[in-house]
């Protein structure tokens, strides 16, 4: 059995960051994008991933090697010459999925993502359903709050059998929406052309018409990242899942010396709710004495790398993650924020609902709030007000912007 993710293109709805890191690379919660689907592959057994890329798949090279060499797998791309949608690029990728390796169980069927997705993949679980219905295809479906902005998908809810999808219904049916996430038996790429193909509007009807098209309910989060908004959504429903788990990711704070040093795993919530002061963040004295332990408020669920630092008076949370190597200086406050690798955070700077990129500067007394997108090398000067803009590489802001939506370049 194989894997197939559907890198796609451009990543524009991901600019300014995609600017410079392909998109299935960007840091999400400390980890790259691609990793989380391929850790999920790697667990079910899948031993050969193939990724379908369409842009900058030179630059991915050495960063797929290292995850080939961290799970021991065969990582290799199906590169496209022009956008091939989204049932195109499994019928590019024909020769590798349907090449049979020593050892390898179910090789007649293949799991294939959209790269953007994350969420509790139910693999193992989908897989025996699969093999029970015993049709070509299984598809995640997921329960969303507003479906007219989705395709619905009208399904039997005893055999799970897909009758009906529908674009974007003006009016409630149903709330169960493609959570791109699917299972499929090798005979189904024959019925994709060698020519741009959409999935979703041409193959999946066809089996649904067939008979041949299955749903299985996902459980727990999933969160599509691929805009600003929707990555900070993720990043929160993540962390929650973290919490509820009770994973060594997250630590309950606790009550410590006041110090500096560096952190990492950080905090949820005391089963009260309440902020803690001062905790003792898990990992801080592994690699530094006791005495060096520092004191900071946690608010929530926060994920710090432990390469990062933070300095005394500070105030995290909730739903942060902050990348290698990065410092905050005494007295920040930092909620509902994504930090990547090698941020610098002046002392008593206040941002709120934005992404930092790689090697980013902010000064002291800076407010940067209102779904703001720091792109890589930014530097922002002292006493600046940021509001929901879009900051593209390397530019220098030394004036405030305050009305929202625009974009540096």
């Amino acid at each position: 059995m194989k894997g197939l993710i559907l890198v796609g293109g451009y990543g524009t709805r991901l600019r300014p960051l995609t600017l410079s890191v392909p998109k299935p690379l960007i840091h999400f919660c400390n980890k790259p994008i691609v990793e989380y689907q391929i850790r999920a592959l790697v667990e079910l057994g899948v031993k050969h991933v193939i990724l379908a890329v369409a842009y900058q798949p030179d630059a991915m090279k050495d960063a797929l090697r290292r995850l080939e060499t961290k799970y021991n797998i065969r990582i290799s791309c199906s590169i496209e010459d022009e956008p091939l949608l989204t049932a195109g690029p499994i019928r590019l990728a024909e020769s590798m999925l349907m090449e049979r390796e020593e050892g390898e169980q179910d090789a007649d069927l293949f799991y294939v993502f959209n790269s953007d997705i994350i969420a509790e993949y139910p693999l193992k679980e989908m897989l025996k359903f699969h093999k029970q219905h015993g049709k070509e295809g299984t598809i995640c479906l997921t329960k969303v709050k507003d479906p007219s902005l989705f395709g619905v998908v009208l399904s039997d809810p005893v055999t799970g059998q897909i009758s009906r999808f529908i674009e974007k219904p003006q009016e409630w049916i149903n709330d169960d929406i493609n959570a791109g996430i699917y299972l499929f038996n090798t005979s189904m790429i024959r019925r994709i052309e060698h020519r741009p193909v959409s999935i979703e509007k041409e193959i999946f009807p066809r089996m649904c018409q067939d008979g041949q098209l299955y749903s299985y309910q996902l459980p727990g989060y999933w969160a599509d990242i691929g805009k600003p908004r929707d990555f900070l959504d993720g990043t929160r429903l993540y962390l929650q899942a973290l919490q509820e788990k009770q994973s060594s990711s997250l630590a309950v704070s606790r009550p410590s010396a006041v110090g500096h040093c560096p952190v990492g795993r950080h905090a949820a919530d005391p089963p009260s709710g309440e902020t803690t002061t001062s905790p003792s963040l898990e990992a801080c004295g592994k690699d530094k004495p006791p005495d060096a332990i520092t004191g900071s408020s946690i608010i929530g669920n926060v994920l710090i790398h432990p390469s990062a630092s933070v300095g005394d008076d500070c105030q995290i949370g909730p739903d942060v993650t902050i990348g290698q190597n990065c410092v905050i200086k005494p007295g920040c406050r930092i909620s509902n924020t994504a930090l990547m690798a090698d941020v610098t955070i002046e002392s008593h700077t206040k941002i709120d609902q934005s992404i930092i990129g790689w090697n980013s500067r902010v000064g002291s007394w800076v407010r940067i709030d209102g779904l703001t997108v720091l792109g890589q090398n930014v530097k922002i000067s002292k006493e600046v007000h940021i509001n929901g803009a879009f900051v593209l590489p390397h530019k220098v802001i030394n004036t405030s912007i305050t009305e929202p939506g625009q974009i540096i370049m």
